[in-house]
């Protein structure tokens, strides 16, 4: 179930929700305003201050302690306060605490947790009390207070406080002392105490008031006035003195150093240290002074339950400070807030000499869930806590307020290149072009976001770490991977962002990220593009064996062998290109002027598209330019390290990108089509190499195999060949598309071997007189003792029985056949014999036998008287033959007279395809093993539409494999 967005759960108080705009003097209590009546209400009123504010663990001390002095009781109680905090800590509102609870007396009872401070001080009431109110910054003792409205014209601290305390009755005490202006003693100070009800004095920023009289000498009198004070007011029951003190001011002066020091070992030599806005109370202290807030409600705890066990199923990989067994307390304790938002200025930023604990928290988370409230509507942002990345610093108003707490607005620059407040920020620009969930979840931004307050907005040394980071950006939907993926690209984009071993912070000096994008715009194209050829030849050349034909303008320049020829276009040449496309169809064709004999060779790789390479060789080039120049540059230590990394990375870089971007394979496949291969997202881990890669991947496509088998031999045996030669035979796999490509083309010699020792073809050679030697056939054959050439021969395995077999008699001929015998009249009949392979065989002993006559052992016949047609048998064993022959007494024709001697014959006709291998077995075959034979062949084809132009080179290829003239005219 997905969170509910934190503005659903806990509104905003109204003027937050409205966004108007917040001045710090919201969160900066004037007491002397409050003791004028002219504070805000907030301020003024004090059942509404009381409503609004969260009563610390050391705040409700303090007044308990106050409350239990103005009771007369001396236990667990001082006479004298010394409020230590850092500036904009709180302790200006804890003496506005302390002067409403004074003022109101007995009332304040009714106000919100004063209840609670009463029961603790074991006292039933707060006494009435007399208050008086010195503030340094409000308190001009050149002009004086008063004289112009009928009260006494009062120049001194102690001439104010006895005012206030007694009226004129008291200021006539000191009036002496307040012209001479010296501070009065402790008689003197005693008797402008009430004697009537108890006496609350409350006294702030008096370093200012220092710095301002120090030439006048108020400074030392001042300093000898607080201290009888002091001593007088811890010899009274029921007097409280409360002095606050900055632990720290901005450009203190030595002499503001030495009051400070003074003032301190005074106050804490006679009264008591407290301090105020405890860390682990800041964060109710702000929920109630932002929100509407009366208690976390349910929705909230399903958010810290759901942040916490995310937390804890990550333990390993968040900080190792955060308290991961309490996780669900501390999200609750916090919410909406994430707690390392608050945290992060208790750890990192307190030091800082300009920030405001309390005060400037919340000045800045003010405008912060101001700016979060509207984008969580405008925007459709729904993030169920306020966390370190959602800082708006795209806002002027709050940047402006978070520089004035770093002490300067030196990193505007800096926060509006890398983080937000332009268009084009490199984190913004990031988020744009990352996927979906990086993009939704504004990833980007906020890393830079939470680098940015994790290292003090550069102001010192601070670094954010990746575990920090993790913690305040991951949540329970995000993938933690991505969080690393962000922090990555923001380390390789970022101008001012210095990253070193896992530790982040952005500075005031550029990093490494802008010198390389100055020096990239200065890199020629010329050296781009060798670069990039010089990469790709390093990729494919880093593969065993053969190196690819690189880059070829002319088909000439790729070899026409029988073996595999891998053909690596130039980048430019992409795949997109239809004129590249063009250029592999030609050349595939054509080898220079003349047809291409192997074709199937060949295998194309091709480029994705030339940008992707161009920009990191570009990359390479600006990293080493640098390189050379880094003691011109005055490259610290750390820069010089992340340059060799970045160095090696950009190389690492160029070299993945050749893998992404030869990933198109192109080649013919059967019936001369052409077959893309596309190899994906590849990378340099897929494979040893990429050659080795496409190879694999055409091996898995059956386009490529290790070897073949003797089977494939005799089902693709040319027709009308009895010997194939060696040679050929290893060709046709380059040649013929419709055979499957050779990954090695010696392996022909192991299939060639095993098919004769499976007796499935002989190999042999051949003598001048036509006889076979060597002659192997059924026996074991070494792959290595296979020759390839031309004069090396395989036959079937018919053909070579008939080279080892005895020949027995198979077949008995008798001649003449069809003869005419008159009656009484003798004929001879002759019988011959033919072998199993159709060779002449003398058949041995003959028995005869023959109707319509007699005939004698000799094959004499005698015919009868009966004329008709009759059989004449000669046998030999269990083999038989048989003739027929008519008996007729009809005259004998006269004798043709006799032909003349055929020295030769001529034919020409039509020929339909289906018996044009008929054609040669049937007609041509009887005069193949003849000596000095000639054939002298014509042939015109007409096709039923046309002839292609792939066909016609086709005819040209077969006939140049057979020694012939490749002059094919067609019309």
């Amino acid at each position: 179930m997905a969170l509910k967005p934190w503005f659903n759960v806990v509104p905003p108080r109204e003027d937050l929700r409205d966004g108007r705009p917040l001045d710090a003097s919201e969160f900066a209590v004037h007491l002397d305003h409050v003791r004028d009546g002219r504070a805000p209400a907030d301020y003024q009123e004090p059942r509404r201050f009381f409503d609004r504010n969260f009563f610390a663990k050391n705040l409700t001390e303090l007044a308990v302690s106050v409350v239990r002095r103005l009771c007369g009781i001396k236990v667990e109680t001082s006479a004298v306060y010394n409020l230590t905090t850092q500036f904009g800590g709180g302790k200006t509102h804890a003496l506005t605490l302390l002067y409403h609870l004074a003022k109101g007396g007995p009332a304040a009872a009714e106000w919100k947790g004063v209840a609670n401070i009463l029961k603790t001080a074991e006292v039933d009431a707060v006494p009435a009390s007399t208050v008086a109110v010195f503030v340094g910054t409000e308190f001009d003792s050149i002009t004086g207070r008063g004289g112009k409205d009928g009260t006494p014209l009062r120049r001194t601290p102690w001439g104010e406080i006895a005012f206030q305390l007694a009226g004129k009755a008291g200021f006539e005490v000191v009036a002496e002392h307040e012209e001479r202006r010296t501070a009065p003693g402790g008689d003197v100070i005693r008797a402008f105490l009430p004697k009537d009800r108890p006496a609350v004095i409350l006294m702030d920023e008096l370093l200012n008031y220092m710095g301002r009289n120090r030439k006048s000498g108020l400074t030392g009198e001042l300093y000898r006035f607080v201290q009888n004070l002091s001593e007088e007011a811890r010899a009274q029951d029921r007097v409280v003195l409360v002095v606050s003190l900055p632990s720290l001011v901005d450009e203190m002066t030595p002499e503001d150093e030495a009051d400070f020091d003074r003032f301190e070992k005074l106050l804490d030599r006679l009264g008591k240290a407290m301090i105020m806005s405890a860390e682990a109370e800041t964060s109710e202290i702000i929920r109630r002074r932002l929100f509407e807030w009366s208690g976390l409600p349910a929705d909230g705890q399903k958010t810290a339950a759901a942040y916490a066990d995310w937390i804890v199923e990550h333990r390993t990989q968040v900080p190792s400070w955060f308290p991961v067994d309490s996780a669900k307390k501390q999200f609750a304790d916090t919410y909406p807030f994430h707690p390392a938002l608050l945290s992060v200025f208790e750890r990192k930023w307190q030091a800082l000499p300009r920030f405001q604990q309390t005060r400037g928290i919340l000045r800045l988370l003010a405008l912060w869930v101001s700016h979060a409230y509207q984008d969580g509507f405008t925007r459709n942002r729904k993030d169920p806590l306020i966390g370190t990345g959602t800082a708006p610093l795209d806002d002027p108003m709050f940047r402006s307020a978070i520089f004035e707490q770093l002490g300067g607005a030196k990193l505007e620059g800096a926060v509006t290149t890398d983080i937000a407040g332009k268009p084009d920020a490199n984190a913004i620009r990031l988020d744009k072009e990352a996927v979906d969930t990086i993009r939704k979840a504004r990833l980007h931004q906020k890393v830079a976001t939470t680098i940015f307050f994790e290292s003090n907005g550069g102001q010192a040394k601070a670094e954010a770490t990746l575990p920090e980071i993790r913690l305040a950006v991951a949540e329970p939907d995000l993938d933690i991977g991505n969080v690393e993926t962000a922090v990555e690209a923001l380390a390789s984009t970022c101008y001012f962002l210095s990253a070193e071993k896992n530790r982040y912070r952005f500075s005031l000096s550029p990093n490494l990220n802008k010198l390389l994008a100055d020096r990239r715009a200065s890199v020629q194209p010329k050296r781009i593009d060798e670069r990039v050829r010089a990469d790709v030849q390093k990729v494919f050349d880093a593969a065993k064996g053969d190196k690819p034909i690189y880059f070829p303008e002319k088909s000439g320049l790729i070899p026409d062998y029988a073996g595999l020829t891998l053909v690596v276009l130039a980048p430019e040449q992409c795949i997109a290109d239809k004129a590249t496309l063009e250029f592999v169809e030609v050349a595939t064709r054509e080898h220079g002027a003349s047809g291409r004999t192997f074709k199937s060779a060949l295998i194309w790789v091709i480029a994705e598209g030339p940008d992707a390479l161009r920009d990191e060789a570009r990359k390479v080039l600006a990293w080493e330019d640098i390189e050379d120049e880094q003691d011109e540059l005055r490259l610290d230590d750390g820069q010089k390290r992340q340059l060799a990394e970045n160095v090696k990375k950009a190389e690492r870089d160029l070299r993945e990108t050749v893998w992404r971007t030869y990933k198109n394979v192109r080649l013919l496949t059967k019936g001369n089509q052409w077959k893309p291969v596309d190899l994906g997202l590849v990378h340099s881990s897929a494979a040893e190499s990429l050659v080795a890669l496409i190879l694999s991947r055409l091996e898995k496509e059956d386009e490529l195999v290790k070897g073949v088998s003797p089977n494939l031999l005799t089902k693709s045996w040319p027709g009308g060949r009895t010997e194939w030669s060696t040679k050929s035979v290893r060709d046709a796999f380059f040649a013929s598309p419709e055979l499957p490509r050779l990954l090695n083309p010696d392996s022909i010699k192991d299939t060639i071997a095993r098919g004769v020792e499976s007796g499935l073809i002989g190999y042999v050679g051949k003598t001048e007189r036509g006889a076979y030697e060597p002659f192997c056939f059924a026996t074991s054959l070494v792959a290595a003792n296979v020759e390839i050439r031309d004069d090396m021969f395989i036959i079937k395995a018919d053909e070579a029985r008939k080279h080892i077999e005895p020949p027995h008699l198979a077949t008995v001929l008798i001649s003449p056949q069809g003869v005419r015998i008159e009656p009484g009249k003798k004929q001879a009949f002759v019988a011959s014999g033919r072998d199993q392979h159709g060779r002449n065989f003398a058949p041995g002993e003959v028995q005869w036998h023959a109707t319509g006559g007699t005939i004698d052992a000799e094959g004499v016949f005698l015919a009868g008287k009966d004329e008709g047609s009759f059989v004449v048998t000669a046998k030999a064993g269990q083999i038989s033959g048989s003739a027929t022959f008519s008996i007729s007494s009809g005259k004998e024709p006269l004798p043709s007279p006799p032909l003349p001697e055929t020295k030769g014959l001529s034919w020409s006709g039509d020929v339909p395809p289906q018996k044009w291998m008929n054609f040669y077995t049937k007609v041509l075959s009887r005069f193949a093993t003849g000596k000095d034979h000639k054939l002298t062949l014509r042939v015109e084809f007409t096709a039923g539409g046309s002839v292609s132009e792939q066909q016609v080179e086709e005819t040209k290829v077969a006939l140049r494999e057979l020694g012939l003239d490749d002059d094919v005219r067609s019309h």
